[in-house]
């Protein structure tokens, strides 16, 4: 297939892993003379990236592509992700997709389509992803003020209720030195802050010899990049030297994403979660102690099986007593092929979804309170090149989201802001701080 001139669209579901691996196939296919288009605007090839992390993103995905192939019955369908590695069959049976793409060749495609002479239905491609070494570093483009670094891959922790390394594989990561160069790379394109992002950050450095640590000492000393966050780190990987290196850090923001999945500790073992809730919670009070006002957003999941009713009272009570800033709350979803299906205890969807808004309620007490508790403060605030409804914003040093009247002039730009009340919208409004 001659790529040169053919209008490519791009759809992202799922993580921000997703995002940073789809503005590398994108790029690739520039460089081949493809013209990016959006996916509402007509096109000749469609590459649709896939999530798999729960079943309500496997529907998702199959009712999007269904509604591409309907609206482009003329377009080539590509579909990558984890999805498409884990079920290919199923996605080839899609009426209108051509091809769908395992996880070692996702970041192939355009070397893929220029050997594709047919608009055809392809076969599918698979392969072992358990025997995957390669690493394919990636980053998303088009944000020039933000981007996601892709640093690590895959997972060995195998969790109950999880099929990630069963789409992605085993851990493995780039090199320091790799990364370090990509940073500079999205510097010189404009980027002001780049999130460090991985299926399991913190394990960094496996089969090189290098340490998750090293890297933020690294990138700590790159004056081309004004931010850094670390999108997501295990607590069990999350030492208390992390901790110090970001409380003294010039360039790392004061922002945590740890992972907790229960409050309480039955049901992490039955997740086969590698910390106990203490492990979690000494973690918070040192990020605290160190770093007081520290943006913390912790994932949970609501009606895993075998989390009986006092063990989810046990788990939300945990949760409330924790000095954290948001909570990510998804709920359990049965994955075929995980430990989880073992257990016998199924928690019914109404007492599911009771349990998901429980938490949705601390989530947004917590958040109002550590917004609440920065009102007056002045802090730098990275501006987002867009405007809604009137408004710019962007986000604090501490990851709080503020909007102040549009100015174009502050896009892309680092201001110092102070902060006033909470908006409608769930933003804090900000007062432009003028310097010289």
């Amino acid at each position: 297939m001659d790529i040169a001139g053919k209008k490519i669209a791009y759809v992202t579901l799922g993580c921000k892993l997703n995002f940073s691996e789809t503005s590398t196939v994108r790029h690739q296919l520039e460089q081949a003379g493809a013209v990016t288009v959006e996916e509402n605007e007509e096109a000749d090839i469609f590459i649709v990236n896939t999530c798999s992390v729960t079943d309500v993103a496997e529907k998702k995905g199959r009712q999007l592509i269904r509604k591409i192939a309907h609206h482009n019955p003329g377009a080539f369908v590509v579909v990558i992700g984890c999805y498409a590695q884990l079920r290919s069959e199923e996605l080839m049976a899609i009426a209108g997709v051509n091809l769908v793409l395992n996880a070692k060749d996702k970041l192939r495609v355009a070397q893929i389509l220029k050997q594709t002479e047919t608009q055809e239905r392809q076969e599918t491609r698979t392969c072992d992803v358990f025997k995957l070494n390669d690493f394919d570093l990636a980053y998303s483009y088009g944000d020039r003020t933000r981007c996601f670094l892709k640093i690590q891959d895959g997972c060995d922790y195998f969790c109950s209720y999880c099929t990630i390394p069963f789409a992605r594989g085993r851990s493995r990561s780039a090199t320091v030195e790799q990364v370090a160069k990509a940073a500079k790379d999205a510097a010189s394109r404009g980027i002001r802050e780049i999130i460090l992002t991985g299926v399991n950050t913190g394990d960094f450095g496996r089969g090189h010899e290098e340490s998750f640590l090293s890297l933020l000492k690294t990138l700590d000393g790159l004056d081309e990049v004004e931010r850094f966050r670390i999108s997501s780190i295990e607590p069990n990987l999350l030492t208390d030297e992390i901790i110090r290196f970001v409380s003294e850090s010039r360039h790392f923001m004061p922002h945590f994403h740890i992972p907790l999945q229960s409050g309480s500790d039955d049901v992490l073992r039955l997740m086969r979660r590698r910390y106990t809730r203490e492990v979690f919670a000494e973690k918070v009070r040192r990020i605290k102690d160190l770093i007081p006002d520290a943006f913390i957003g912790v994932d949970i999941i609501a009606g895993m099986r075998g989390e009986t009713e006092s063990a989810f009272e046990d788990s939300r009570r945990f949760v409330d007593s924790l000095d954290i800033s948001r909570l990510h709350v998804f709920p359990y979803s049965e994955r075929s092929g995980t430990k989880a299906l073992e257990i016998p205890l199924v928690v019914p969807q109404a007492e599911k979804h009771r349990r998901v808004e429980t938490l949705l309620e601390i989530s947004d007490r917590k958040l109002r309170d550590f917004y609440s508790s920065h009102s007056g403060q002045t802090r730098p605030v990275l501006f987002e090149d867009s405007e809604a409804n009137g408004f710019i914003c962007g986000f604090t040093d501490n990851y709080i989201r503020v909007e102040t009247p549009y100015d174009h002039a502050l896009a892309n730009r680092i201001i110092p802001v102070r902060l006033g009340s909470i908006t409608e919208s769930g933003n804090m409004n900000g007062e432009i701080i003028l310097t010289d």
